[in-house]
């Protein structure tokens, strides 16, 4: 591992103001990813500016009926909060299928959404990566690609964003809330993280020294009907080969309105607007469901060695779906 300085401000002010003066500075919350990244030579921070204490590791009631959580709030805590699991259970569900009970205990919600790709050639410094290296190419392309995107990807790059959280934030239309160099925003889920284009070495909207203080979640009735479904090589312990989170209202047979995101298929949380647009005013069957997700997966590009994906989470949708819709067996 490379040398780095290591800081802990007192306030998030102090700490936007540190890395904005660090062009390769990193803030560090539970350190799960990054610190792996390093030990990799993946990620080289010549700063590191400690946040675990200055963010909120809180959940709480908005007036409006939303629910704040706090940027700071460990994987296993947002996963067991009994509002959670009330009015959000695929958010619950989603967190439980991720890393190992000891990961989740260190891992932040901040650090979740902003994790890097598991792409192995982003992790082999001896193979070419336009994400780690712009400009020298993409390996995975004519490599191995089984676990890569098949929708939204680019000459550049085909990895996969790797958070499951993510995926349930997107379809729940989740906001983040940061602060910056330039003051505070709010940026829509769906909007945070960033295909790949011709700049596949940012992962996201943030700026350099954008620090993520909070994640709301909107007053959505229905999502208490919502499920996540992962889909992967083992059990627990693997990133997903597909997942879909999905919430859906159903009244007399006739779907009133339905969210739905795609994970392991692309660069970023895939929200599936085609198939919900669909779904809306349609009746809640099965052929409805898969007309849907087959219209969804159209613009799919898979590679040869990833293709199973296109089926994969085409059924995985109808089933996610009928699993909402038909009740318990």
């Amino acid at each position: 591992m490379r040398t780095f300085r290591y800081e802990r401000p007192s306030t998030m002010s102090g700490a936007v103001a540190l890395l904005a003066e660090a062009p390769d500075g990193a803030f560090l919350g539970g350190g799960t990813n990054l610190v792996d990244l390093m030990k990799l030579d993946v990620a080289r921070p010549d700063l590191l500016v400690d946040v675990r204490q200055l963010t909120s590791d809180r959940i709480e009631e908005l007036p409006d009926g939303g629910v704040r959580v706090g940027a700071g709030t460990p994987n296993s805590e947002f996963a067991a909060d009994p509002l959670i699991r009330r009015r959000y259970p695929m958010l619950s569900q989603a967190l439980l299928s991720g890393a190992s009970g000891q990961l989740r205990n260190l891992a932040t919600t901040a650090g979740n959404l902003l994790q890097r790709t598991r792409c192995p050639y982003f992790q082999n410094v001896t193979t070419p990566c336009n994400k780690r290296e712009p400009g020298s190419g993409c390996s995975a392309i004519e490599g191995h690609h089984r676990d890569l995107a098949i929708l939204g990807t680019s000459r550049e790059c085909i990895a996969t964003h790797p958070s499951d959280l993510a995926v349930a934030l997107a379809a729940l239309d989740a906001v983040v809330r940061t602060e910056g160099p330039d003051g505070e925003r709010v940026i829509r889920m769906t909007e945070l993280h960033r295909l790949p284009g011709p700049e596949p070495q940012r992962d996201t909207v943030l700026k350099h020294g954008e620090l993520i203080t909070a994640i709301d979640l909107p007053p959505l009735p229905f999502a208490t009907c919502s499920h996540f479904r992962k889909i992967r090589d083992r059990a627990s312990y693997a990133f997903a080969l597909v997942a879909v989170a999905a919430a859906i209202d159903v009244a007399d047979g006739v779907v009133r309105d339905v969210r739905i995101a795609l994970g392991g298929v692309a660069h970023k949380p895939w929200r599936a607007i085609k198939a919900e647009e669909l779904l809306r005013g349609g009746p809640a069957r099965e052929e409805r469901f898969r007309r849907a997700a087959e219209a969804e997966l159209a613009d799919a590009r898979p590679l040869p060695g990833n293709a199973f994906k296109v089926p994969l989470a085409c059924n995985a949708m109808v089933r996610t779906l009928l699993d909402l819709t038909e009740g318990p067996r």
